[in-house]
């Protein structure tokens, strides 16, 4: 377990201690940070979002909020969020409201059923097969995988063209392409990327998603306009309709037989006196529970080596917890260390705030255990699709 120096630059920390666990990248546009995830949601104005939302270009015609990596990493709970929005206009608040619920319905999904995510859900499609689903030459796709590398985020529509291209049309396995992803998105939580996958390439619900021109032509024309391939397009037409035989059916998908383990603690578990805050990258905003239960206590954030030096994450998302963390140290006392966090909660008397990913069972021995900021709390019937989750098909 080694202790970093937090009030470094965040440039020198990541060339002085971060060797080998990340896989470059530099740095996004879009700052880390409470601080900064507050002025975003205080000059959110969706007046505009259903018409706009899948705007790509010109870019100042976009609709998209931006924020979806303060809300992956708890900076902005949904809830809050939700209540942002409550006076804007009919149509674009309920149609934001419903990409809110989609992120919470990954949230359920991924705690009831963990790493079966990482596998067709539903229905059959290329999963494991390896190789490169987005070559070089149309100008639509470099300019969506140019965004991804560069910046660590994309337009909901740009994520539906790259994966359908990956899988649907050059039939890579779905696997290896939303990991790619996965690696540069400031947003990227296995929840969200792994549906987001699923339910383009059809796994979830056997209706493969196609990729064709004349969705560039209507989200960014230009990129046709100036394509070297424009005369030759290979997306002229969609892909060829194909019938996505159905996956072995997977129990949990229809019931909840444990709702408790998927939905953590309803009230904070009080187990033992304590002596310091963990944070972790699903809570890293000022309404972490287990922060504002305990507003003296020191707070501690351990990058877990093993899991980077594995993932090789770009830098952008290393720099966005660095500025997030060091943001926090502005108002509390801050710790970082690189190392394994199981053990740190092992070693230490720890109050956490509970994360509905499979990993959080590594967690033994905790003196606190606080409630998950849920938006909707989880339930035990279906959640085979997002409809029938929110009790409506």
């Amino acid at each position: 377990m080694k202790q970093i120096d937090i009030s470094l630059d965040a440039s020198v920390l990541l060339e002085k201690e971060f060797i080998g666990l990340h896989s470059g990248g530099g740095r996004s546009s879009i700052v880390g940070g409470q601080s900064a995830a507050d002025a975003a949601l205080a000059a959110l104005d969706i007046a505009g979002y259903a018409k706009n939302r899948s705007e790509i270009l010109p870019l100042d015609s976009r609709g998209a909020s931006r924020l979806s990596p303060y809300i992956r990493h708890n900076l902005l709970p949904l809830q809050r969020v939700w209540d942002h929005v409550a006076k804007a206009p009919f149509g674009d608040r309920e149609k934001y409201r419903d990409e809110l619920m989609w992120q919470e319905y990954a949230r359920h999904l991924y705690a009831r059923i963990g790493t079966r995510l990482f596998e067709n859900l539903r229905f059959e499609q290329v999963w494991d097969r390896e190789g490169n689903g987005w070559p070089e030459g149309m100008a639509c796709v470099d300019f969506a995988t140019n965004e991804l590398q560069e910046d660590g985020w994309l337009v909901n529509q740009s994520r539906m063209w790259l994966a359908s291209h990956w899988t649907v049309r050059n039939e890579f396995g779905w696997l290896h392409g939303q990991e790619q992803m996965y690696r540069h998105l400031l947003d990227g939580s296995r929840a969200a990327n792994l549906l987001g996958w699923q339910w383009t390439v059809g796994a979830g619900t056997g209706k493969p998603y196609g990729f064709a021109r004349w969705q560039v032509q209507k989200r960014a024309s230009e990129l046709c306009m100036g394509c070297a391939l424009k005369k030759s397009c290979p997306i002229e037409e969609f892909p060829a309709e194909i019938t996505l035989e159905q996956a072995p059916f997977a129990s949990l998908l229809g019931e909840d037989p444990d709702i408790s383990a998927t939905t953590g603690p309803i009230v904070a578990q009080i187990n033992s006196i304590v002596e310091v805050v963990l944070l972790t990258v699903d809570s890293l905003g000022d309404a972490d529970p287990a922060l504002v239960a305990n507003p003296e206590l020191p707070v501690v954030f351990v990058f877990n080596d093993a899991a980077l030096a594995k993932l090789q994450l770009s830098s952008k998302r290393i720099y966005f917890y660095l500025e997030t963390l060091q943001d926090l140290a502005t108002r509390r006392d801050v710790s970082i260390y690189i190392g394994n966090p199981y053990d740190y909660a092992r070693e230490h008397a720890v109050a956490v705030t509970y994360a509905p990913v499979p990993s959080f069972a590594k967690f033994e021995k905790l003196a606190q255990v606080h409630p998950f900021l849920w938006l909707r709390k989880p339930h035990a019937k279906s959640v085979r699709s997002f409809s029938a989750w929110r009790g409506k098909g």
